[in-house]
């Protein structure tokens, strides 16, 4: 394993991550109400900094007080926000990693509880709830499709002045953007809408508000296809990703992050539906995600992409195994299983509380 290109460097926009394991965000509410990152986060990330040269990428934050609905999700408009990430980054780099913030804007998916005890309408692309009985969102108007763009252009600012190497601008998962890029979630009939290359727009506007702001090689973003989560999952997204990835690719950014078929939301599904489509308009480096371990993916760089710059996202292993990079290298046993009773709770117990290695341990120690 430890001669697998996995453990070899790889440029990451102006980054040179040491090996290819990186924690994709993973959503946790450990924030607190107010969407302010809390010390138990920094203790959190900083156990997951336990390699050095590791890429960690935050949880989705919340872009902006009108796009929330998260209940304890952190947040990146607010200043007390900022200096509460400052914290977090600053521990992360003292120990040698790196870290990209994910920004989201929550759109049909946001909480109703939260939209009323925080003062904001539940928005989407269309009039279309994300299943029967859930709240039927607001159409956006062209006006507040530009605003929020430019509340992307701020996310990227704020993001840096947190301290973060960079921000990925989640398009997948079921949120905002996503909603705009998928025909089932839009059914505009204006720039934003009623052709593939229209459903594209919102999302290069959003890239490019943030490119604008920190640079190309700050900036990157996370999709997910073939997902059928929260009501997502176009018929044929084949044209529709092809559209926005060739575009996005023009852009020189930092990464794409692609979630693979076989996953769905948390879960593993049987699929063998491909990303060959994407990574074949896509000349930058590569994150997939989607049900690794260490086998698979050594093989996807060794054996599938070896003329690729590919790294690879694990994101319930890293929630259990804070030092996941040196098991895996090591070819030592996981944690096993993750809890998922505590996934989004707002305790330590299943945050905090999962052990090192005795050999990692050691390493430290000496």
């Amino acid at each position: 394993m430890v001669d697998s290109r996995l453990f070899k460097p790889m440029r990451i926009g102006n980054l040179e991550i040491q090996h290819r394991i990186v924690m994709p965000g993973v959503s946790r509410m450990r924030a607190t109400v107010d969407h302010v990152p809390t010390d138990m986060m920094m203790e959190y990330y900083t156990q997951r900094a336990a390699v050095p040269g590791t890429l960690i990428i935050a949880e989705a934050n919340i872009l902006s007080a009108e796009h929330s609905g998260y209940t304890n999700a952190p947040g990146i408009w607010k200043p007390e926000q900022i200096t509460a990430w400052k914290k977090i980054t600053d521990a992360v780099h003292q120990r040698g990693c790196f870290m990209f913030m994910q920004v989201m804007a929550m759109g049909r998916m946001a909480d109703p509880s939260e939209a009323e005890k925080e003062g904001f309408t539940i928005v989407g692309a269309s009039a279309i709830p994300f299943m029967e009985g859930a709240t039927v969102p607001q159409v956006m108007t062209v006006e507040d499709i530009k605003r929020t763009i430019g509340q992307f252009h701020q996310a990227a600012k704020n993001a840096m002045s947190a301290g973060f190497d960079g921000i990925e601008l989640l398009a997948g998962n079921g949120m905002l953007v996503e909603q705009f890029l998928q025909d089932v979630t839009n059914h505009r009939n204006d720039e934003y809408g009623g052709s593939v290359e229209n459903r594209s727009r919102f999302a290069v506007e959003a890239l490019q508000a943030m490119v604008d702001a920190v640079g190309p090689k700050r900036v990157a973003v996370r999709l997910s296809p073939w997902s059928q989560f929260l009501g997502m999952g176009m018929e044929d997204p084949v044209p529709q990703y092809c559209d926005l990835v060739s575009k996005v690719d023009q852009m020189d950014l930092a990464y794409l992050h692609v979630i693979e078929s076989r996953v769905k939301g948390g879960d593993d599904v049987v699929s063998s539906d491909k990303l060959d489509f994407v990574h074949q308009r896509w000349n930058g480096p590569v994150l997939v995600a989607g049900g690794y371990n260490g086998d698979l993916a050594r093989k996807l760089l060794d054996e599938d992409y070896p003329a690729r710059d590919f790294a690879v996202s694990f994101g319930r292993h890293f929630i259990a195994n804070p030092d996941l990079v040196f098991r895996i290298k090591e070819n030592l046993p996981l944690n096993h299983p993750y809890d998922r009773n505590y996934f989004y709770t707002h305790e330590t117990k299943g945050y905090l509380d999962y052990p090192f290695t005795k050999k990692y341990l050691a390493t430290v120690k000496n």
